[in-house]
């Protein structure tokens, strides 16, 4: 099985985990920096400072721990958090900065929705906070395969649980699919359960799924549904939950893709209007049981027909707010290449100068808060 992976995010080089985390002895490093705050001038409160850097560095050192007293971090951004001291003008700045930096080892702090811990918000390269996401290609890595049409990639759910959801807690994907979401459940500890309509389709995700080695012991269950009617509170509670913590629905966009002929499939939706219809009874499916505060993630793009461009994502978007969710974030995100264009770049150019429409490069993630 393949592990780590790398890709392209807004020209920037991300590694699925940037680098491997480090474990430091937290007293020891408190007591480099109390010595460098006890000096009373700038030379030999550099030295005190200059020399924790060298421990940090020095793998015979004995900082790097594995007790129970140790603080996990990343050590690059923590050498660059000395190199700010170091280069410090005076005595006031550089103290002002060893303080922040010792609170972020003494303190942890962060939101009931997230592991994030912004006192040390620097060790979080991979976590993404621009609304524009350009991506040069899917993660590949583990479990990840791209074997079916329509699926989403594996950097969607990663973030969107990274952002929205803390070890232990629960993700609902009502459309599963390929089992991507419930991959990354396994990978970030998260329990999962997946609903898919197809049962083909669910038994090669469920292979997928238990070929990612489950390190969290996390629950992952996969269930062949049609999510609009599908019971989700007697499922959750077989899992030993009562609410949901995170939703993430990759729905169809309606009939771009037609993944089978049942006709409870939202791709056979005979309109927009039924397509809406269906959509909206997946939400008062799920919804009650999403906790409050809690948030809802919708992969979406939009469709050309008949000459007319029609916004499947913003109706999409006013379907949940129209049952009482506020949106936090609209992210859009590029694609360049779907597979029933992967050959036809030059006939959809030609289609496009011809019918006064711009090919479709982007999808949308919608961020939806239960209130």
């Amino acid at each position: 099985m393949k592990s780590g992976g790398s890709y392209i995010f807004n020209d920037r080089l991300v590694y699925r985990n940037q680098e491997e985390y480090v474990v430091v002895d937290r007293p020891k490093v408190v007591q480099y920096i109390d010595a460098a705050m006890n000096q009373p001038d700038l030379d030999g409160f550099r030295k005190h400072i200059t020399n924790l850097k060298l421990a940090l560095e020095n793998p015979d050192e004995d900082l790097i721990t594995s007790n129970g007293q140790g603080f996990s971090l990343r050590l690059e951004p923590f050498l660059t958090d000395i190199k700010q001291i170091l280069d410090a003008y005076t005595l006031e700045r550089a103290r002002y900065y060893a303080e922040r930096l010792k609170k972020g080892l003494s303190e942890v702090k962060t939101t009931k929705v997230n592991d994030i811990n912004v006192r040390r918000w620097k060790d979080y390269d991979e976590v993404f906070t621009d609304s524009l996401w350009n991506i040069n290609r899917r993660d590949s890595s583990g479990a990840h395969l791209g074997w079916y049409w329509g699926n989403f990639i594996p950097q969607i759910p990663h973030q969107l649980m990274l952002r929205y959801t803390k070890k232990g807690e629960l993700v609902v994907d009502p459309f599963l699919g390929s089992g991507t979401t419930l991959i990354e459940c396994r990978r970030l500890g998260r329990h999962g359960l997946g609903v898919e309509l197809n049962p083909k389709t669910l038994h090669k995700a469920r292979e997928l799924v238990e070929a990612e080695e489950n390190r969290h012991n996390v629950i992952t269950r996969l269930i062949v549904g049609d999510s609009r009617v599908f019971d989700f509170e007697a499922a959750i509670r077989a899992m030993g939950f009562s609410a949901i913590d995170l939703l993430l629905m990759h729905p169809p966009y309606h009939d771009i893709i037609r993944f089978g002929s049942d006709e409870n499939d939202l791709s056979n939706a005979k309109s927009t209007r039924d397509f809406l219809h269906m959509f909206g009874e997946v939400l008062d499916n799920t919804l009650p049981l999403l906790r409050k505060g809690r948030y809802l993630g919708i992969v979406i793009g939009d469709k050309y027909s008949q000459g007319e461009w029609i916004p499947l994502g913003f109706y999409c978007m006013q379907e949940a707010m129209n049952r009482g969710l506020s949106l936090k974030s609209i992210v859009v995100k590029n694609f360049e290449e779907t597979k029933g264009k992967r050959n036809q770049k030059a006939l959809w150019r030609y289609r496009a100068l011809l019918g006064g429409f711009y090919v479709f490069k982007h999808e949308y993630i919608l961020v939806l808060r239960k209130v």
